[in-house]
């Protein structure tokens, strides 16, 4: 297989070219096309050698501008031809540096509108498939980091961090922030962040209709093991639950009386930031005005200890931890009046 552009030119390939390209090239990593390590070999050089040719086309080489006429031709052509399907499927089997090509590029393809619509995006909803296959790459330590990168890009967009919220994928993400690996685990958490802070109005339908399954997967990493765990994740819970889509969803959360225990536990962690954080979630049970029978009895019968514990938090002078020695007193004084 033989590509002309791969040779230094001052001529443009055409959209038509350079997807016919990718689609060669990519299906000759197939174990049934290259049957031999030589062979193997030979494709994936002409991978690398197409996706930096691509990359290039998309973003511009110093000497060529991009041209968006033509990108805008190029990624219907990639949808045309389902070459989007095969670079999600090709990703475990391609170079380090095409993977990191292929992100950088895949941004670039779910930007791209014809008239009103994302086609890439529109195109990957009706293939949704690849989602929950690249999802599934964070089990390959080798591509865990490409992957996370290409499900970042995805999930800025409503419609596909819909589908990752209602498929069956989310579950692996409990797995995926506490995998062995921290590097892995930190992506793995930095898209699951993002699955569950940018699209608030999504988030917010998804939890409502989801609500039991969802926090009592969520209170296996409150009480986990693992310190890094347990810390972003209660920053985590703190941030979606008080985005204002989520009101309904925190004053169920605030009713349930084995939160509560879980946060109270927290609240006597060993790490200080996990202490504060517990903190400003515990006190919105606290304050919560319509306390249900079950939450009162809770706090009651751990007045004593709450207020040993509360009067012990422990808090720097200045900035906003004037704030919070202010929020303590209050929370104080409400458990005292119990």
């Amino acid at each position: 297989m033989s590509f002309s552009f791969f040779k230094p030119s001052k001529a443009r390939v055409t959209p038509v070219e350079l997807a016919r390209a990718l689609k060669e090239s990519l299906l000759c990593l197939d174990p049934e096309t290259a049957r031999d390590p030589k062979s193997r070999e030979k494709a994936r050089e002409d991978v690398d050698k197409i996706i930096v040719t691509m990359r290039h086309f998309l973003s511009g080489d110093g000497d060529l501008e991009p041209n968006q006429e033509q990108i805008s031709q190029f990624v219907q052509e990639i949808c045309k031809e389902d070459i989007l399907s095969l670079f999600a499927f090709k990703l475990p089997v391609i170079s380090w540096d095409a993977r990191k090509d292929l992100a950088h590029c895949w941004g670039i393809f779910l930007r791209q509108t014809v008239g009103s619509h994302h086609c890439c995006v529109d195109y990957i909803v009706d293939h949704a498939d690849l989602l929950d296959f690249v999802v599934g790459c964070y089990n390959n330590r080798d591509v865990a980091v490409s992957c996370g990168n290409v499900l970042r890009e995805c999930i800025k967009y409503p419609a596909l961090a819909k589908y990752m919220l209602e498929s069956k994928s989310l579950d692996l993400f409990f797995k995926y922030v506490e995998l062995p690996n921290f590097d892995i685990a930190s992506d793995a958490l930095a898209t699951f962040k993002d699955l569950l802070t940018k699209n608030p109005v999504e988030v917010s339908e998804f939890l409502k209709n989801h609500y039991d399954k969802f926090f009592g997967l969520y209170e296996r990493l409150l009480t986990s093991s693992n310190y890094v765990t347990r810390r972003q994740s209660l920053k985590l819970l703190l941030e979606f639950l008080l985005e204002p889509p989520n009101t309904q969803v925190m004053k169920r959360f605030i009713q349930e009386p084995q939160y509560l225990r879980i946060i109270m536990g927290l609240l006597k962690d060993k790490s200080k930031i996990i202490q504060i954080s517990s903190f400003h979630i515990f006190k919105v049970f606290v304050a919560n005005p319509n306390k249900p029978p079950e939450i009162f009895q809770v706090l009651a019968e751990n007045q004593e200890e709450l207020l040993m514990i509360l009067h012990g938090l422990p808090a720097n002078k200045g900035g906003d931890d004037d704030q919070f020695e202010e929020e303590r007193d209050i929370v104080i004084k409400e458990i005292k009046e119990l």
